[in-house]
């Protein structure tokens, strides 16, 4: 074992001083040192022809690559299709979760391994981390998303997180497929989507947030131009008119920070057709709000317990924004600007699934928001509820015929709604 480790060093130093010498990149040109690594490992293998050659070459070519142009010992697990996220605790403590589901892995670091594979992730970001700025958030090559907070905010080792972006999730249809929510249910929230409503999508962490966010933007029409903002670029939406932005961080001086409440009035003034906020925390909720009331079609996530717990929360963080903002001009304009709540959770198997669909009405009775209730968990299934969805004149406009999408039960439905009105 100490001699293969021994070799590994041998060929990594030789690929290192040769990517050096050739002004090569291994982030933007990995295919020019794979080559470099075959051809190195060529070259040691004659070498040492006469001497005990490697015992599984093709693991040593894997070694050395992911090691130069990758990210060391931990690439094997972010190649791993099946792991989801990955997290440092301390150098000898490597978790990952699988299936919702997190384990210990046999991976043991040194400190100066994770110091280095930090650096490394944080290169081509353009964000840093030290004394000053103990926490940052980026986003690897690959989509993921990494979040590293260092001493001595953390008790002793550095606390890093990576939380993989899923390929082949980028659908409500492929959402289906995996169980996350029935048929039925995807229908009428791509319906929705391209009838225009805005969209609330809500769940704990790890729930699946971004991921069904991403799923519902899949739905929106080719046609329209989308703005998203993110404090970290997650989503990935394969539309011809679009444009991402992200947070900064503040520069050594201390300037030059670019919060997302800052990102969501540049956006308006980009002619979006639709606004995609990544998640709202805190008081950037009211410029979301008051974009959703003039008339802009919009979805974003948000932290929470349950549908209802999410518009409580939607009504709450405006109120960060100053002390003249009062619960009486915003919870009435959440009533107006919210029209679904999709709440996702993480169950006790590891699978995600939506577990309630709710309609926003727009009335408001004394400060309580009324809902009607969409789809449903029942026996745990998502079933199709009693209530009405808001906004029918513009499932119209848009070709929809709401008592095909919803089945039997919204013709029933419809009759009181069609009275109220």
């Amino acid at each position: 074992m100490a001699g293969q480790h021994d070799t590994t060093a041998v060929i990594e130093a030789e690929v290192r001083e040769l990517v050096r010498r050739r002004n090569l990149d291994p982030v933007t040109d990995p295919s020019a040192v794979a080559r470099l690594v075959d051809e190195v490992l060529a070259d040691y293998l004659d070498r040492s022809a006469s001497s005990s050659p490697p015992e599984d070459p093709e693991a040593l070519s894997r070694a050395v690559f992911d090691a130069v142009a990758g990210f060391g010992p931990l690439q094997p697990l972010l190649d791993d299709r099946d792991v989801e996220e990955i997290w440092i605790n301390d150098p000898g403590r490597v978790f990952v979760a699988r299936r919702g589901r997190s384990e210990l892995t046999n991976l043991i670091l040194s400190a100066e391994q994770v110091a280095e594979l930090v650096e490394r992730m944080l290169r081509t970001t353009g964000r840093r981390l030290d004394l000053s700025t103990p926490f940052v958030d980026a986003m690897l090559p690959d989509g993921s998303r990494l979040h590293v907070v260092i001493p001595t905010i953390t008790r002793q080792h550095m606390a890093v997180n990576i939380r993989k972006f899923v390929r082949g999730l980028s659908s409500l249809e492929e959402l289906v497929s995996i169980g996350s929510l029935p048929e039925q249910a995807a229908r009428f929230l791509e319906a929705s989507v391209a009838a225009g409503l805005n969209v609330l999508v809500s769940g704990g962490t790890q729930a699946g947030k971004t991921t069904m966010l991403n799923a519902l933007c899949s739905a929106i029409p080719a046609r329209e131009r989308v703005v998203t903002v993110e404090e970290v670029f997650e989503l990935q939406l394969p539309l011809p008119d679009c444009v991402a932005m992200q947070t900064r961080q503040p520069n050594l001086e201390g300037s030059g920070e670019i919060p997302l409440r800052r990102l969501v009035k540049e956006a308006l003034r980009m002619r979006p057709s639709r606004l995609i906020v990544g998640e709202v925390r805190q008081e950037e909720c009211l410029d979301l709000l008051i974009a959703l009331n003039s008339g802009l079609p919009g979805m974003c996530t948000l932290h929470a317990n349950s549908a209802r717990e999410a518009l409580m929360k939607m009504c709450t963080l405006p109120l960060l924004a100053g002390e003249n903002v009062s619960a009486a001009f915003v919870v009435p304009t959440v009533a107006t600007s919210v029209d679904l709540v999709v709440h996702l959770a993480l169950d006790a198997a590891g699978h995600r699934r939506i577990r309630e669909i709710l309609g926003v009405t727009g009335r408001v009775e004394g400060d309580v928001i009324e809902t009607t209730e969409l789809f449903t968990t029942r026996r745990g299934r998502l079933e199709r509820g009693d209530g009405y969805p808001p906004r029918p004149e513009r499932y119209e406009a848009a070709g929809v015929d709401l008592i095909t999408t919803l089945g039997r039960h919204a013709d029933r439905a419809a009759q009181p709604a069609l009275r109220e009105a």
